[in-house]
């Protein structure tokens, strides 16, 4: 009964500082990065199923199991808003359920661009075994662990919260960093420290495959020039990986500043609110658009799919 008690005197309170700030309107922003990214993501996860060549490549592989994370992250992400918005109650347990589920997913496309960069480095490294040593259904094996392992600690998190007693029936308002805050006060601190040793691996493993990939690559030319293409990669891929590493350290900030009583609840709100609002959209905003543009293989895929008849045409002509 008094956790029940907490977590309405909570919500309630944070429901207070949105409308007294109007972050409501941060709901447009939300609305059009991920309808902009929706429309992009399914199209390109088409393009590699559908593709033969495409789905024997790891890396293809990779970027769609990166998009495929990001559409049932913006999905969730979306309609949990929505439910706030219209401040529609919600069972404590879907609250928890859809937490660990947004939770997993985010961890599985930070885990997935962190392979993606693995793999880049695998295959410079060694050439002649690459693929003998991942062949598709191997890659199709690690995904799988990729995504059990991304759902291991926030479904434990939730088996964990649902044996907990008083636990309240329904909220007026689910929020991921509520849940995981909520739960690390009362029962198990330290879950931000999790989330911050996780993502700073994946983070250094990252910088170590790049430092490496210079170092086998500096002797063939391609970094010569100020604009070539491996320069121009290396920006996109930085700057993405930056816009999904970014906002996950700063979750866990708020988790840490979750029971900082020194830190107004006005603060928490904004922090939460922009973050999720903005921060961790740009990324899967971004990812579809580069990949496309980037990966000619994908590019040229999407223009035999948009335009069938143009191929039926060459295939005439020739």
């Amino acid at each position: 009964m008094a956790s029940a008690l907490i977590m309405s005197n909570l919500t309630q309170e944070w429901l207070e500082s949105l409308r007294q700030w109007h972050l409501e309107y941060f709901f447009i922003p939300t609305t059009v990065i991920t309808v902009a990214t929706l429309l992009a993501n399914p199209v390109l996860v088409s393009c590699i199923v559908l593709s033969r060549a495409l789905r024997q490549e790891t890396r293809y592989l990779l970027v769609a199991n990166t998009l495929t994370a990001d559409i049932l992250y913006l999905v969730l992400n979306m309609t949990t808003i929505i439910c706030n918005a219209v401040r529609v109650p919600i069972p404590w347990l879907v609250c928890e359920l859809v937490t660990a589920i947004t939770v997993t997913t985010y961890c599985c496309a930070i885990l997935t661009v962190t392979l993606m960069v693995v793999d880049t480095y695998a295959a410079v490294r060694w050439p002649l075994r690459y693929h003998d040593v991942l062949p598709p259904a191997r890659t199709h094996r690690i995904l799988v662990g990729v995504w059990v392992l991304a759902a291991l600690y926030p479904f434990t998190l939730l088996i964990m919260m649902e044996m907990e007693k008083g636990n309240p029936h329904e909220v007026a308002f689910c929020l991921a960093l509520i849940s995981l805050g909520f739960f690390q006060v009362n029962n198990l601190e330290g879950v931000h420290i999790y989330f911050f040793v996780a993502a700073l691996i994946c983070a250094l493993l990252i910088f170590v495959c790049y430092i490496q990939l210079y170092m086998v690559t500096r002797t063939h030319g391609i970094w010569h020039s100020r604009f070539s293409r491996a320069r121009v990669t290396l920006l996109a891929h930085g700057v993405l990986l930056l816009l999904y590493f970014a906002p996950g350290f700063v979750f866990t900030l708020e988790l840490f500043l979750f029971q900082e009583k020194a830190i107004s609840q006005d603060v928490r709100v904004w922090i939460s609110t922009v973050n999720m609002s903005v921060f961790m959209l740009l990324p899967r905003a971004f990812a579809p658009y580069l990949y496309g543009l980037r990966y000619r293989e994908i590019s040229k895929t999407l223009m035999q799919l948009l335009h069938p008849h143009r191929r039926l045409d060459q295939t005439t002509v020739s």
